[in-house]
């Protein structure tokens, strides 16, 4: 195992850091242009984002039936206000500094939000300490399931497998097997160990893989990454594959603080069987062991994750809407939704690949 690249400063949530939305602004991958024009709220050393959004692509929670809805009633949806950490489906602080200073913004913008007509305001991915703090009559609460990874004091990758029961740990080795068996070199780098050309690569793995799922660009330019990578070097970490040529044939981009892993945007140039799940999953699991991280969010979606040893977390996020009667509708849904997740939560805890106690 590589160098871990430990320090003794403390590393902050990344997310919330200035150096990422200064990549993502002057890269003009959030703008007007690309429907993410940013309303950031801030007062000395409180800080909150906030973004005028033209449509809903890269938020990760779905609200286009909303917008549907409330469309054919004839009123206008968009634009409407988001805080979150765009294209960034990571649970977390939604601020930072004083949280009462932090509310009364909120309450601040609220009031402008009435006063515009606005159609609505989502928070997405809160943090348990701020969802407590908003959630209430102004805001509806909106549930949802991921599948995290979770450090039980495992010293090496063999420890996490051994709870696993024989049927799913045979299914890991082999499908490591054969990564291994490719003939492609895998390495892990660090931020400071990612030069400008690798980075070029990086970008055109992550644009290709938009390609060929949507047939459409991904969100993020080639200067967010190269930005990133000279002001945030500390916090990320990028898993090549390359050939026997010396190719990048893929790659996977990890963010980290002092307590998690966060596996973030991933790109491949050829099809190689398991070569995702090794670089995306078993890759940040023994990057998160080696540095000691209690937790690996691998991102949204992906039920396949559960009997790889991902387990079922549930996340949240806070809506306000303008229009009562939409309201009204839209409060009557998600507690038929929230039905739905509790019955998914049980069905993907049943599936989960380790010993039964006992």
């Amino acid at each position: 195992m590589p160098d871990t690249g430990n320090s003794t400063a403390p590393l902050p949530y990344p997310f919330l850091r200035s150096e990422f939305f200064a990549a993502l602004e002057q890269s003009g991958s959030t703008s007007a242009e690309s429907g993410w024009q940013p309303l950031h709220l801030a007062e000395g050393d409180t800080f909150i984002p906030r973004y005028a959004k033209s449509h809903s692509r890269g938020e990760y929670v779905f609200d286009y039936s909303w917008a549907d809805a409330y469309q054919r009633a004839g009123l206008p949806y968009y634009p409407k206000w988001l805080t979150a950490i765009p294209f960034t489906p990571c649970g977390g602080p939604r601020w930072a500094g004083d949280d009462q200073r932090a509310l009364a913004l909120i309450g601040e913008a609220l009031e402008v939000a009435v006063e515009q007509q606005l159609s609505s305001w989502h928070i997405l991915f809160p943090q348990r300490s701020h969802l407590a703090l908003l959630e209430g009559e102004q805001w509806l609460l909106r549930r949802g399931v991921q599948y995290h990874w979770q450090n039980r004091d495992y010293q090496e990758f063999a420890d996490f497998t051994a709870q696993m029961n024989s049927r799913k740990r045979k299914m890991v080795n082999r499908e490591r097997r054969m990564v291994a068996d490719s003939g492609l070199q895998i390495t892990l780098r660090y931020g400071e160990q990612i030069d400008a050309e690798l980075w070029r690569q990086f970008h055109t793995l992550y644009q290709l893989t938009y390609l060929k799922r949507s047939g459409g660009r991904g969100y993020l330019n080639e200067p967010f990454f190269q930005q990133l990578g000279a002001t945030m070097a500390d916090q990320l970490g990028l898993v090549c594959a390359h050939d026997g040529g010396g190719r990048l044939i893929a790659a996977s981009l990890f963010f980290y603080d002092d307590s998690t892993l966060y596996g973030r945007y991933w790109g491949c140039l050829e099809e190689y069987d398991f070569l995702h799940f090794e670089l995306c999953y078993y890759r940040g699991i023994e990057l998160a062991i080696a540095r000691g991280l209690s937790r690996f969010d691998a991102g949204a979606q992906g039920e396949h994750k559960i009997v790889r040893g991902f387990e079922p977390v549930e996340t949240h996020s806070l809506h306000w809407l303008g229009e009562p009667n939409f309201r009204a509708a839209v409060a009557d849904f998600l507690v038929r939704e929230g039905a739905v997740i509790d019955d998914h939560l049980a069905a993907a805890a049943e599936l989960l690949p380790y010993k039964q106690p006992g």
